[in-house]
């Protein structure tokens, strides 16, 4: 194993277009080197790379903070190499190496499960995409005034990533996209970036979207700070009825989804779920956001962590509500056992100690357990709006 160099380009494209497919000859923005905020490692033997992971630095929220995330990507093995362990000294390679940079959990899109939880990620949440007829979208509750909108503009960026964050920091699970690993002005290339101004320019809520072809509009966001703005903002999509058959959405705030669109009996929703990792525990709780924690009397619950590809973390601990915050000071009894991949959902708040419990990877009276549920507010759904 070693580290990413600029001249592993070549390569490592024709790696991952093994593995994901692709051109032969590669655009310039699909080499590595090309792309913004990152680290790699690759794997060699006998002097040639047969494997790759790539690292996106990211930040996602829980609890309303902003928590530094490793996501995984690119990760690829040679055919000729599979099953000779390179893709499990990857991933043994890759946890110290989040955790050295402060990436204290890490997600992932799997293609391979069994891989992942073999080395503590375990499924956590969401990624989705419904399908409508755009004359539903068109037969929805209209606004009591129709927000004025217009197209973005560059000088409009800060506000609208500004607006995408008020909601995102509500949602479990959600990027900040305020990383290197993204390029907000690339928002402007889409066919459709369509705001709702506010005043002093603000933006109250956006609609960005491709048409990629002559059926439907693949849209990527939708995200309004009111009701008004998000009605406003799903009767443009619905204004395309009699142009286009289908609208895709890209589900990134729940509240217009569950609560302000009215779904037929029959819908397509396609989803790509999403593992979670604690890389270092420890660190994790301080960096999280535990609004829950302001209404408890001071407490703690003791746990031990068997977790054999993370030592540092592995062992006991005691998880401390004081004042409002949550600390994980080293000791304790272990009174509930923790294996590596409840972990991940159990931050996330994906899952509550009953279901650990009943999937083999929690341990302890539910007495003992139950603080951890207060904690997260588990369970509830966890979303992400950002494929890698």
């Amino acid at each position: 194993m070693r580290s990413y160099r600029q001249g592993d380009d070549a390569e490592l494209y024709q790696l991952g277009r093994l593995a994901f497919g692709g051109p032969r000859e590669p655009e310039p923005d699909m080499l590595w080197s090309a792309q913004p905020g990152w680290t790699g490692l690759v794997a060699e033997r006998d002097g040639a790379i047969v494997g790759s992971v790539k690292v996106r630095e990211y930040r996602q929220f829980f609890g309303g903070a902003a928590v530094p995330m490793g996501g995984l990507a690119n990760v690829a093995v040679h055919p000729h190499a599979r099953g000779g362990g390179v893709a499990t000294a990857m991933l043994d390679a890759v946890l110290p190496h989040m955790r050295e940079r402060g990436q204290v959990i890490s997600a992932l899109f799997p293609s391979v499960p069994p891989l992942y939880r073999t080395r503590g990620w375990e499924q956590t949440g969401d990624y989705e995409r419904a399908t409508l007829r755009s004359e539903a979208l068109a037969l929805l509750g209209k606004p009591a005034k129709r927000p004025v909108m217009r197209r973005a503009t560059r000088d409009d960026l800060p506000a609208l990533a500004d607006a995408y964050r008020s909601v995102a920091s509500t949602v479990d699970g959600m990027l900040d996209r305020a990383t290197a690993a993204f390029q907000p002005e690339k928002v402007l290339d889409l066919d459709i970036v369509d705001i709702v101004p506010g005043v002093d320019g603000s933006v109250l809520g956006y609609v960005s979207a491709d048409r990629p072809d002559g059926e439907r509009l693949l849209c990527h966001d939708l995200v309004a700070r009111d009701r008004d703005t998000a009605l406003g903002l799903l009767a443009s999509l619905g204004s395309w009825s009699g142009l286009l058959d289908e609208v895709s959405l890209r589900i990134v705030d729940p509240a217009w989804w569950q609560l302000l669109v009215t779904l037929p009996v029959l819908h397509d929703v396609r989803n790509h779920p999403w593992m979670l990792r604690v890389v270092d525990l420890p660190a994790a709780v301080a960096a999280r956001g535990w609004p829950a924690a302001t209404a408890l009397r001071p407490s703690s619950v003791d746990i031990e962590v068997v977790d054999e590809h993370a030592p540092w973390h592995s062992g006991r601990h005691r998880l401390v509500v004081e004042d409002g915050t949550v600390t994980c000071e080293p000791g304790g009894t272990g009174a509930v056992r923790l294996q590596a991949r409840a972990l991940g959902p159990w931050f996330a708040g994906s899952a509550d100690t009953a279901m650990l419990r009943r999937a083999g990877l929690l341990d302890a009276d539910p007495a003992d357990a139950r603080l951890l549920d207060l904690l997260t507010g588990a369970p509830h759904p966890c979303r992400m709006a950002d494929s890698f």
